[in-house]
């Protein structure tokens, strides 16, 4: 039996005005107590100060905010990565104001200091203008940064961004516990062929996943197998994946030989040697198809593609 597509996801409907969460009285705390006394005890312990704590307007949940030493703050290890523009463009943005108006969002790190899942850009922004201490708000669940990550829709992740986030979180979370099953964090990984991809981006940066991304998606599903071991298959499956990728890149190269030309090579390449399209039925494990689909693209015959079978192509651009 062919595996399901998961249903796509239900945007919540608009609840009626002020049916949740707390009113402004309720969200007063009079003195921190239990994880937030902790994590206050943290901070100051840190070289910061503790401005204020509260209950969340929404859920409920203790919050801490506090000014804390910027060199006790890092971005979590698993996020994208820094684009200098837009922390540039935010250090003139402040200093013309001469205000630090948006705290960063704030965990304990594991060992000492504090991670933003949530305020890189603003983090490195203060750095670049020689700030001493940057505002957080802090919460005292760490596997909130997971979350935020997860649910981060501040700018639109590309493929590549999304699968290196998700193999970072991954790796983190291997850190925090690696005994938990992986499909008992689905929601921060959202598709296991991300996983797959990122392994794929950290050992070939200009890797173009978009080409192989539908059958990594259609094939690979969540293991009830422990992070521990379900990372040995995820790196099983990217070198399958990679070197496929060294064979589809040859076969591009003899169709570039005959001087053929087109921006969706790679992707005419892999549709001509994925078998999937005329499987009927259960479909086979993804590492028989990865190894499968390695060798058509090894016996690729370029002579017998022409200009007119490439301009019916469609896919993603070989590059991202």
């Amino acid at each position: 039996m062919a595996a399901r597509r998961a249903p796509a996801r239900r945007r919540p409907r608009k609840a009626p005005a002020r049916s949740k969460g707390l009113d402004p009285r309720d969200c007063r705390l009079d003195s921190p107590h239990g994880p937030l006394a902790d994590l206050a005890r943290r901070v100051e312990d840190d070289g910061g100060v503790v401005t204020g704590f509260y209950r969340d307007p929404l859920g409920g949940h203790p919050l801490l905010l506090a000014i804390l030493p910027i060199d006790r703050v890092e971005p979590t290890p698993f996020q994208r990565d820094l684009s200098d523009t837009h922390h540039k463009r935010l250090a003139d943005v402040i200093q013309k104001t001469g205000r630090f108006l948006d705290p960063i969002i704030a965990v304990t790190a594991p060992d000492s200091g504090f991670w933003t899942p949530n305020g890189r850009h603003r983090l490195e922004a203060m750095r670049r203008l020689g700030a001493k201490a940057v505002t957080a708000l802090i919460v005292p669940d760490r596997e909130i940064a997971w979350q935020i990550l997860a649910l981060n829709t501040e700018k639109a992740h590309n493929l590549k961004e999304r699968s290196l986030e998700v193999i970072r979180i991954y790796r983190g979370l291997l850190d925090e516990d690696d005994s938990r099953a992986e499909s008992g964090f689905a929601f921060y990984f959202d598709e296991p062929a991300f996983a797959i991809l990122g392994i794929c981006y950290e050992r070939l940066s200009r890797f173009a996943g978009g080409a192989y991304q539908s059958v990594l998606r259609r094939l690979s599903s969540f293991s009830g197998d422990p992070l521990k071991s379900a990372i040995r298959e995820r790196e099983k499956q990217a070198a399958l994946v990679l070197d496929l990728e060294d064979k589809v890149a040859a076969a591009v190269a003899r169709l570039k030989e005959r001087g053929l030309t087109s921006p969706y090579l790679r992707a005419f390449v892999v549709s001509r040697v994925n078998p999937l399209p005329w499987i009927k039925g259960e479909l086979p494990p993804l590492e028989d198809v990865l190894q499968t689909m390695s060798k058509r693209a090894a016996k690729f015959n370029a002579d017998r593609v022409n200009q007119q079978d490439l301009a019916r192509a469609a896919g993603p651009p070989d590059e991202e």
